[in-house]
């Protein structure tokens, strides 16, 4: 015989089952999101060194060449491809903020190799000036042009004093399953990272700029000689749209670069 329970008497218990089962819920909660202290930093550890390790941290100089695609954000269209596009930097050691400006580099855009080959675009900072096929940029449009860019490089300096780092949920990038890691620079710049679960290597980063949300998706690594591991296919994003392709076909890493490279022309004026 099945005893109906009601009023106060049936009350008290029900309220106690309830407790009892929030406290339950509440504990597997708890498991289920608790963070091993050691775990974001392990996933550096492993993604640095699937990369190159020491090298990867430490490379000195990187030179990069390909191409680009680059699309009208409003349709979609492709407004230019570069046939020639090359980037030359070269690293500063002791980075702290993700996004600023640091070391040196020069990127070129341009419609093919030949003297007759159009620029696209041309950006250089030696240091100190940063500059364009424009003339020299203003300090404040240089600073959030930076901003917008650098943040990949701050990877190296993860595992320095001073920086915090925290998984996130994981996700499913182009099929494979990824560990997104949130790092935090002594400023309080935060920038996510993506590592491929299986792999270690870097598939993603993503970070606020002055232009908007900023994500980059990086694909089809080769591993050179000197054990350096470059993404060949990158893909970047500002609020979700796709800004433009690169797909790098040659790699240098640690070979001397003329500083003169990084330099404005010497008759260069302010940009108007």
């Amino acid at each position: 015989m099945v005893e109906k329970l009601s009023g106060q008497i049936a009350e008290v218990p029900l309220r106690k089952l309830v407790v009892i089962l929030a406290a339950v819920l509440a504990a597997f909660s708890g498991m289920s999101y608790a963070q091993d202290p050691a775990a974001p930093r392990q996933i550096v550890e492993r993604a640095i060194e699937a990369h190159g390790g020491e090298l990867f941290l430490e490379p000195g100089t990187l030179q990069l060449s390909g191409s680009a695609a680059f699309y009208d954000s409003e349709t979609g269209e492709v407004r230019s491809v570069a046939d020639d596009y090359r980037m030359w930097r070269v690293m500063d050691a002791a980075r702290t903020s993700a996004h600023g400006a640091t070391g040196k580099v020069r990127i070129r855009a341009q419609t093919n190799a030949t003297e007759y080959g159009r620029v696209i675009f041309e950006v250089g900072y030696d240091g100190d000036t940063t500059w364009t096929e424009r003339g020299i940029m203003p300090k404040d449009q240089a600073d959030a042009y930076w901003a917008s860019n650098f943040g990949f490089g701050i990877i190296r300096s993860a595992l320095d004093d001073g920086f915090t780092l925290r998984n996130l949920p994981p996700r499913d990038l182009g099929g494979r399953s990824t560990d997104i890691v949130r790092i935090t620079d002594p400023q309080g710049q935060a920038t996510l990272f993506g590592f491929d679960a299986e792999s270690g290597f870097i598939r993603y980063m993503a970070f606020d700029s002055p232009r908007g949300f900023h994500e980059r998706l990086y694909d089809d690594f080769v591993k050179l000689d000197n054990g350096w591991v470059q993404a060949r296919s990158v893909t970047l994003l500002y609020d979700g749209v796709i800004s433009n392709s690169v797909f790098w076909s040659e790699t240098l890493v640690g070979e001397a670069i003329d500083p003169a490279i990084f330099a404005p022309p010497p008759d260069m004026t302010l940009a108007e």
